[in-house]
């Protein structure tokens, strides 16, 4: 990893984060509660230290909406293990979300988007990149092998930004150059970036997730969220059936949100990342809201038990969208809540919420058993043909 200064957003001078494949932490790291500080460079990596050092220094600075260093945390009795959490501010203070119509809507430079934030909001900006020296001796900065063929590629740094209204500690926005004006569809470098932020990230719960348009996307330009939570989830261990496995695409079972799951041990992220965004374009192209979420996990060819972690699992809901409506009391079903974490607005909720009620809600937003059997098997077809091509 390399801090340096560049010219980056609108003119103005921000850190910039350079790393490479030396930079991952593989193969996976053993569960253990980290969030605090810690000199053990096994838990606490360059990006985590950079990362967190500086969204302290921001939350000191009132840069938020509201403090957040600690919330109320319980779990839920039952065997999902939902991880609840009282966040009241973030309910009543959060910016509206934009009053989106399509999952395709076009980008609108008039409503609120990441062009306009406060240049202190950010805290540095991502850039890939390897290090040679010539002859010279200088240094030579060089795209690592894994997105040398990366297609279509639009955007080569990312900013890494504050959400003003986080909902856990080191609540971050990736947002590719904010300057193309990228609307809310996944993009194969953006998730790339995902995937490698995960492998940076030493802390066992450091997970990063995607809204769609109609899936809680409060912004129509192109993000990524990152936060830490203090908690394992039940997705990052749950069994799954197997659907193309020869591409490590499987179906999310034993799980109340049944969704569709990629697994990746490291290696091959291009593919991977190539291939969620054949699964997320499907989606885009049939108007189908959906979510995302990546996380360290199990390997799901095995029985493998949490504490493994050995690689990444990206876990991709089809969902029904939400376009105008009316948000939940409890809390709105968006990535964190389809993987098992409660960010829940009041004092009320929080204290009767059940497995069963979190559940019932969860489902509401869901395709129907009918809906999701029929849509595995379009996307095993849609897949193997693509391989085919």
């Amino acid at each position: 990893m390399e801090l340096q200064h560049s010219a980056g957003f609108n003119g103005a001078i921000i850190e910039e984060y350079r790393f490479t494949e030396e930079d991952f932490i593989l193969p996976g790291i053993t569960w253990q509660r980290r969030r605090e500080f810690t000199e053990d460079k096994c838990f606490i990596s360059d990006f985590d230290r950079a990362l967190q050092s500086r969204w302290v220094e921001k939350m000191e600075q009132g840069l938020f909406r509201y403090p957040l260093w600690s919330l109320q945390t319980k779990i839920l009795p039952g065997t999902i293990k939902y991880v609840a959490q009282l966040n009241i501010k973030r309910g009543i203070e959060r910016r509206k979300p934009q009053d989106i119509k399509s999952i395709q809507e076009k980008f609108n430079p008039n409503q609120f988007n990441f062009n306009k934030i406060k240049h202190e909001e950010i805290l540095f900006q991502m850039l890939r990149s390897s290090t040679e020296e010539d002859s010279s001796g200088s240094v030579i900065h060089r795209k690592p092998n894994h997105v040398c063929a990366l297609p279509s590629s639009r955007h080569s740094r990312t900013l890494v930004v504050i959400n003003v209204s986080p909902l856990e500690f080191g609540h971050v926005l990736f947002i590719p150059d904010p300057s193309l004006c990228l609307t809310q569809i996944l993009t194969p470098d953006l998730i790339l970036l995902g995937l490698e932020s995960i492998l940076l990230s030493g802390h066992p719960g450091f997970r990063v997730g995607f809204n769609s348009l109609g899936g809680f996307a409060s912004v129509n330009h192109l993000h990524l969220h990152g936060f830490y939570l203090d908690e394992e989830l039940l997705i990052e261990s749950a069994q799954c059936k197997p659907l193309c496995p020869d591409i490590n695409f499987h179906q999310l079972s034993h799980f109340p949100a049944p969704g569709f799951i990629f697994y990746t041990d490291g290696k091959n992220l291009l593919s991977v990342s190539q291939k969620i965004c054949q699964v997320t374009d499907y989606f885009v192209n049939r108007n189908i809201a959906h979510n995302v979420f990546i996380t360290r996990g199990s390997n799901l060819s095995s029985s493998s038990c949490l504490e493994s972690r050995e690689g990444i699992r990206v876990v991709i809901w089809a969902r029904q969208s939400c376009f105008g409506a009316k948000e939940e009391s409890a809390f709105n079903v968006a990535l964190c809540e389809l993987a098992g974490h409660l960010p829940v607005k009041n004092e009320e909720d929080f204290s009767t919420l059940t497995e069963e009620s979190v559940i019932s809600i969860v489902k509401s937003y869901l395709l129907s058993d009918e809906e999701f059997s029929a849509l595995s098997l379009e996307l095993v077809e849609h897949l193997t043909n693509s391989r085919r091509i």
